[in-house]
């Protein structure tokens, strides 16, 4: 039996007579960008990730370009970010005219290591931009003892996550969401959102996302079109209330791979954490493999899909080579290209196929399962 990586084949059965419903509903009303159904979304989201204020915006990557720019960073700027994570964390800064500036990880969370973190920050440093990777928020706790400054949630990833019963995006100056299809909570194409406490900086987001004008046609800055649409808004709308039960599933998925894959004593990987005090919502179960890329091709030949986040870290990326970085810089995000694969995982995923995928990979390192 194949087993995919990702899908929403499953998921789509259960909801398309609603979505359906609900987008005849948008058609009808005749309007497509922003509007009362996007207001709608706004203040359900708001509501459920426990943020004051919550703005839509056209996907992820611009939340954190408009975070950014709302905070004032530009040229000249210095934001402290990590390098092992997807493009747009890194390259909203340089977007902004920043310098990005890299610094490690910790190997068991994969996300920034707030210690190493802390002792790279100088005067130039204007922002801090932690991202909470597969679902796992960084230590934010850690990361405010030591540093004053904004800090920008790139939470992409991590919709529902905690960390001492305060939610992702709630923590620092702004939050960043994607609605990406994939992600715990998707779109039917890109769609993300800024959070805020702070309504002085969510009113800046507000003005930025529409070319910086605070009244049609009078722009009081350079801001861009990066609207989210209400087709995007009623397709989340209706996901929405499904969200806390497909978290709970994926934490099972994941404590029944971790709990398979130890009683198995496949002592060849390493599981993901949840360190004390944190709620991981597993978009990704990422484990750390020897021999990862054959493990990778065994299990394709058994049909399990597996996907690997991410292979080449960002200070290794040609596009920042200018910023002078080398291979050796950050051992640990490097050890993390090389080994980190991540297994099957969906809110749909069937406990005899979190099984197979256990016992194939027992089976590729010759454990008897």
């Amino acid at each position: 039996m194949s087993i995919p990586s990702f899908t929403l084949s499953r998921q789509m059965a259960l909801l398309s007579p609603a979505i359906g419903d609900r987008l005849t509903e948008v058609m009808a009303s005749g309007q497509f960008i922003l509007g009362p159904v996007v207001t709608q979304f706004e203040t359900e989201i708001a509501t459920v990730i426990g943020a004051r204020h919550a703005v839509g915006v056209a996907n992820g990557s611009d939340a954190l370009y408009l975070a950014l720019l709302a905070l004032g960073i530009g040229p000249g700027d210095e934001v402290l970010t990590t390098p092992f994570t997807f493009f747009a964390t890194a390259g909203s800064i340089l977007r902004t005219g920043a310098k990005p500036v890299f610094t490690d990880i910790q190997l068991d969370t994969f996300n920034m290591d707030p210690d190493i973190a802390l002792a790279r920050v100088t005067p130039r440093i204007r922002a801090m931009l932690p991202v909470h990777l597969f679902g796992l928020m960084t230590d934010m706790t850690a990361l405010a003892r030591g540093y004053a400054g904004p800090i920008v949630e790139d939470a992409a990833q991590a919709i529902g996550a905690s960390l001492y019963g305060h939610a992702a995006g709630t923590m620092g100056s702004l939050g960043c969401f994607s609605f990406f299809p994939t992600k715990n909570l998707g779109a039917f194409g890109d769609a993300g959102l800024v959070t805020s406490e702070d309504g002085a900086l969510a009113a800046k987001v507000r003005v930025l996302r529409v070319h910086g004008a605070s009244k049609k046609y009078f722009h009081d800055t350079l801001g861009i079109n990066s609207r989210i649409d209400a087709v995007q808004a009623a397709i989340l709308s209706v996901k929405l209330p499904y969200l806390a039960e497909w978290t709970k599933r994926r934490i099972a998925v994941a404590a029944r791979y971790t709990k398979g894959l130890t009683q198995l004593g496949v002592s060849e990987i390493v599981c993901p954490i949840t360190p004390e005090g944190f709620v991981h919502v597993f978009h990704q179960y990422t484990i750390r493999a020897s021999r990862r890329d054959a493990l990778a091709a065994y299990l394709k030949e058994q049909g399990i899909g597996t996907t690997v986040y991410y292979p080449l870290s960002l200070h290794l990326q040609p596009v920042f080579k200018d910023l002078g970085y080398k291979a050796g810089d950050f051992p640990h995000s490097e050890t993390a290209q090389e080994t980190v694969l991540s297994l099957p995982m969906f809110p749909e995923l069937l406990d005899s196929e979190v099984d197979q995928v256990v016992q194939a990979i027992a089976a590729f390192y010759g454990h008897r399962a």
